[in-house]
């Protein structure tokens, strides 16, 4: 009996798991070659200390990254409104774990 609806179809499901599969692998690469020019700290909370990053530590650095690329550019000087970096870094690392 062949289940339709929510990805549950065996078709839907070989096309999405090598999809899913190369799109963490993509993440881990860039992740992998960014900590190598950024700084990359590892999240913990009080009572759980982390030896190694995980894969949303590997992905906020990925979208840190984009995003700093992405913000950091005005095509036009009236489009612009200054902040702070403090607070332009503080906001970009609360979305890239929150999303």
């Amino acid at each position: 009996m062949l289940k339709q609806g929510r990805q549950w179809a065996d078709l839907s499901i070989a096309r999405t798991t090598p999809a899913l599969l190369g799109l963490f692998s993509l993440v881990i690469l860039v992740a992998h070659h960014l900590q190598n020019s950024q700084k990359f700290s590892i999240r913990q909370a009080a009572w759980y200390a982390k030896p190694l990053p995980t894969f949303v530590d590997a992905i906020t650095l990925v979208r840190q990254s984009l995003w700093s690329s992405t913000f950091s550019m005005s095509h036009s000087p009236s489009d612009m409104v200054k902040i702070p970096r403090a607070l332009l870094e503080r906001l970009t690392d609360t979305l890239g774990y929150a999303a």
